[in-house]
């Protein structure tokens, strides 16, 4: 796969996946806009039946902090896109790679113990999104 297709797979993925599930995370903080993440985390917690919720406090600070991190991640991965990988796609390979590869094993991992087990397929199939033009430039 040339570099150039790489990039424009690379920033669509980032734009739509990290940057607008950040800030759907984000904007869940607020109650009255949280009804897809609600939703997100009954299906995570598998069956849906209305179980869980986001509305505690403590939860939608935690919303807040990681829909921000998530969306600043899926900003960092379009710059490398941008203005890195098109001068040294090697050292944006490996960058983005390591990257993954910790957000895959610490998410999965601790999405697993927290008795989120289907997060891990929804995690893997995000991972090779990325994975793929990374793989085949």
């Amino acid at each position: 796969m040339p570099v150039s297709t790489a990039i424009v797979w690379l920033k669509a993925a980032s734009a739509v996946l990290m940057i607008g599930l950040g800030l759907m995370f984000a904007v869940a903080a607020w109650p009255p806009a949280s009804g897809l993440v609600t939703f997100m985390v009954d299906l995570l917690f598998w069956p849906i039946d209305g179980a869980q919720s986001v509305a505690a406090p403590e939860t939608r600070i935690i919303l807040a902090i990681g829909g921000g991190i998530t969306a600043g991640w899926g900003v960092l991965v379009w710059q490398i896109a941008t203005h890195l990988m098109p001068s040294n796609p090697a050292m944006a390979r490996n960058i983005l790679i390591r990257s993954l590869l910790t957000w895959f094993v610490i998410d999965s991992t601790c999405s697993w113990v927290a008795g989120a087990w289907i997060n891990v397929p929804s995690n893997a199939g995000f991972l090779m999104l990325f994975l793929w033009p990374l793989m085949r430039m």
